[in-house]
């Protein structure tokens, strides 16, 4: 169960790591690297979690890194310190040095060198371990650990043949025409629900509501990226969790929070749409109304685009990630968006007189 535990949170780290821009790290020390690599030189020290997407990445000797570390298709050579956990989807991790953590290898290979030492459990799915002498854990090592195996039925007894049946006419088939009329009804009542829903969550999150707006704002791609990564890992992430009957209700508030977390982002971009509708009209509206006006129009329009045949779906697909993404990247609105460019104030001295 441990073993498991540990999975789902650093699967889940992905999402909960604040990203930034590829240059820079943000203000408390979390780093977000997507296609690109990461070197923490010697004797620096990083004080928050590491998330590289596509990237390779190398912890140098003496360099320090107090947080978590998930890296998915790259390589990282660990010749430094870690103070949390490592995981590794999808490439090569190479340890030389110390880990105070628990170490999850998924589709990739892990070398313990001589000097490695790991004061955490080793886990690998679809992977290897090649453990030298000399090296060092303090937990167990799962190599490899096996899916679920169904228990052989007992043998049942000879049962004598049965006669042959008749074959069962087919039933016929029904044609069920659906009257277009009741689709668009459906799309209207889904889009006064969610208004409704979204001007009761103004009332008391109106500046949760407006973090993610800033993330959707300021970085749309980086956004869907994370909500492409949020339907990507979750299902991965509950799975894992099911795969344990004690965890079941665990899995079952981790599929709930992907709804949440949609419902929660349409309502905020439905907050931008009904602003920049009331300036466009010239006017000023309280702001319960507009957002419950904005999410009205927003749930309708991407609900009437989703019904044309073929691409309908695309334009509700991208708009959910954008969503989901900002959510994911603002934790809810619990804090600012990663990167966020914070505006310096200018201090106007009046002319003298």
């Amino acid at each position: 169960m441990k073993t498991k535990i540990t999975i789902l949170f650093l699967l889940l780290a992905l999402l909960l790591v604040p990203g930034s821009t590829a240059y820079a790290q943000s203000p408390n020390g979390d780093v977000f690297l997507l296609g690109q690599n990461y070197t923490l030189k010697s004797d620096k020290t990083l004080d928050g979690s590491l998330a590289v997407i596509g990237g390779n990445v190398s912890i140098e000797k003496d360099a320090i890194v107090n947080g978590d570390m998930v890296l998915v298709g790259g390589n990282l050579d660990m010749d430094g310190e870690s103070n949390g956990d490592v995981v590794l989807v999808g490439g090569n991790l190479t340890v030389t040095s110390q880990v105070n953590g628990n170490i999850v290898v998924v589709g990739g290979q892990l070398l313990l060198t001589k000097t490695a030492v790991v004061k955490g459990d080793v886990t690998t799915m679809g992977g290897q371990v090649k453990k030298e002498p000399g090296a060092e854990v303090s937990g167990n090592i799962v190599n490899n650990a096996p899916p679920i195996t169904i228990p052989e039925v007992p043998n049942v007894p000879n049962v004598p043949n049965v006669p042959n049946t008749p074959n069962v006419p087919d039933a016929p088939s029904v044609d069920v025409n659906i009257n277009p009329f009741w689709e668009v009804a459906g799309v209207f009542g889904r889009a006064v629900a969610i208004a409704l829903i979204g001007m009761l969550l103004t009332l008391f999150l109106q500046p949760q509501l407006e973090r993610v707006v800033d993330a959707m704002a300021q970085q749309p791609l980086m956004s869907g990226s994370f909500g492409l990564l949020t339907i990507v890992v979750a299902p991965l992430a509950i799975i894992i969790l099911a795969v344990t009957i004690l965890l079941i209700p665990v899995a079952l508030i981790v599929a709930l929070i992907i709804p949440l977390g949609w419902l929660f982002g349409m309502v905020a971009l439905g907050q931008e749409v009904g602003e920049r509708f009331t300036k466009a009209i010239n006017q000023t509206w309280a702001p319960v109304l507009t957002t419950g006006l904005g999410t009205f129009l927003l749930v309708l329009v991407v609900g009437l685009v989703g019904m044309i045949p073929c691409l309908g779906w695309l334009a509700s697909f991208l708009v959910s990630l954008i969503a989901i993404g900002a959510v994911a990247m603002t934790v809810f609105g619990t804090r600012s968006a990663p990167g966020k460019m914070i505006q310096p104030q200018v201090e106007i001295i009046p002319p003298t007189s």
